[in-house]
């Protein structure tokens, strides 16, 4: 496309934004019987949580430790999770809902930063008791900047779809905090398309704030935003944070609000095709048998979504029963379970996967094999077996793994004799690329390899340098190194290589 056709394009945009499309787009106003019967479960239980967890002297809810919902830690309260479970009392509606929800907003304004020309200028408070950002602050230490997102998305949420169950004082001052916290991001410069969730939050955050919160010189860059996400996207059909059962599950969470509150058709179009994209994308690694999104993954915090919260195992969650949906039985403790008050969100904006991939969550469709180009670097590989599922991922020997990171280029998660799930993920390499399919995993790094497994049952003596004999999986390992090393770290079992160049993994599953 030329310059001047796309400024065309851009600017016809804007005239749909300024004269079609009405003030806020599409609310649904979802009560607790307009609620299929798992979105109504799932919400039940998300709000059993949040009712457990209420502060009344906060005016927040507190941190379940450890999961257990009847011990707090003092001072740790939530406010970005507070939020939602406010947005859940005014969908709940019951007497007292909406005094509650009222007070965790005027909580949550009063947790707003307003410092300008700060980096933090914008953002909310993680908790009441964080201290100011001072002069040597450190973002992710010392303030979240996401919070901006999250929090003013929730927002807008509100007021799209009840406006009406809240005191009229609060309106104005939840759109203007919407405005300081686009504000804020936009001087703070650190946004890129790249950064999937945040920027598509942030996409929609943006306009809405350009439209609803009177700031027409906003229309453009937001605009433009849009499209520049989109463009990145459609170089190959996939976002540069791929796969990740977490922050997959929050670009469903904005893509939603694309599809469902976009102030033009164009954002409504493309909010709903990267939608459908990315279910299928994920439905191709998925697998029913194990109730498991398969790796590679830019971004997780567990290896097996049966036994922590994932935002995408809570979406779902939504049109699959308890025993079919890939979440933990919620009984403490349960890992990560703070994200289970996003859900009120999920079921106000309603879960729309396309039916050829809702079949594949449904049901396990067949063995095959995926490889996916990411970006120009990166590709992602994966067998997605009957009993077993595995990844690599190739970026150019561009990335590398520590022991406290999250990305996971080479995975396996396979049924044991039990019914569990084992898993294997490498926790240390240098630069790596990895490539799976049907006959195992192929590494090409130089330097020091370590891998993790869990699955009860292994022990040291379980694996020597050549074969892996677990419960339920052989894994034979053709290798060149210099020094081996298998030790037991309480449930886990850490294996080491030093000095290799290439290893391929034979995996081979004995049937569950």
């Amino acid at each position: 496309m030329s310059g001047t056709s796309h400024r065309i394009s851009i600017l016809l945009l804007l005239f749909c934004v300024l004269t079609c499309a009405p003030a806020n787009a599409s609310p649904r106003h979802p009560g607790l019987d307009s609620l299929n019967k798992d979105s109504r479960e799932l919400f039940l239980t998300s709000m059993k949580w949040g009712d457990l967890s209420w502060q009344e002297r906060a005016g927040l809810c507190d941190v379940p430790v450890s999961g257990a919902v009847d011990v707090h830690m003092g001072n740790k309260f939530l406010v970005r999770e507070s939020t939602w479970y406010a947005l859940g009392l005014l969908l709940r509606d019951q007497p007292g809902d909406r005094a509650r929800a009222a007070r965790i907003l005027n909580t949550a304004l009063n947790e707003q930063y307003r410092d300008p020309g700060k980096p933090w200028d914008g953002t909310f408070r993680r908790t009441p008791s964080e201290p100011e950002p001072g002069a040597d602050a450190v973002m992710w230490r010392d303030y979240d900047p996401n919070w901006r997102e999250f929090i003013g998305t929730t927002f807008a949420i509100i007021l799209n779809e009840y406006p009406d169950r809240i005191p009229p004082d609060l309106s104005p001052r939840m759109i203007e905090a919407i405005d300081h916290a686009v504000a804020g991001e936009i001087k703070q410069g650190r946004l890129v398309p790249s950064y999937t969730n945040i920027a598509l939050m942030y996409g929609f955050l943006w306009n809405f704030a350009a439209v609803d919160g009177n700031r027409p010189d906003w229309l453009s860059p937001s605009v433009q935003w849009q499209e520049n996400v989109y463009n990145l996207f459609k170089q190959h059909d996939a976002f540069s944070e791929y796969n990740s059962p977490t922050y997959s599950g929050a670009d469903i969470f904005g893509l939603a609000l694309w599809r469902d509150y976009g102030f033009t058709s164009r954002m409504r179009s493309i909010g709903g095709e990267m939608e459908a994209s990315l279910w299928r994308t994920t439905a191709d690694l998925y697998n029913a048998n194990l109730r498991n999104i398969s790796g590679p993954y830019d971004r997780s915090y567990g290896m097996d979504m049966q036994n922590y919260v994932s935002v995408m195992g809570l979406w779902l969650r939504t049109v699959l029963s308890a025993d079919q949906a890939p979440l933990p039985k919620f009984d403490p403790p349960v890992d990560h379970v703070a994200d289970l008050w996003i859900v009120p969100a999920l079921v106000v904006l309603d879960t729309r996967i396309p039916a050829d991939a809702m079949k594949r969550f449904r049901k396990f469709p067949g063995e095959h094999q995926v490889r996916r180009q990411i970006t120009d670097q990166r590709i992602a590989t994966a067998w997605i077996g009957e009993n077993v599922i595995y990844g690599g991922e190739i970026t150019n020997h561009s990335a590398f793994v520590d022991d406290e990171g999250h990305f996971h280029p080479v995975t396996v998660q396979w049924l044991t004799p039990s019914g569990n799930i084992g898993w294997i993920r490498i926790s240390r390499c240098p630069p790596i690329d990895a490539s799976a399919d049907k006959q195992g995993i192929v590494i090409s790094a130089k330097g020091d390899l370590s891998f993790r497994i869990s699955v009860p049952g292994a022990t040291a003596g379980t694996a020597n340098v050549n074969e892996w004999n677990l419960p339920g999986l052989v894994i034979h390992v053709d290798v060149a190194y210099k020094t081996f090393k298998a030790e037991q770290h309480g449930q886990f079992l850490d294996v080491s290589y030093t000095g290799i160049s290439k290893m391929a993994l034979s995996i081979k599953s004995l049937g569950g």
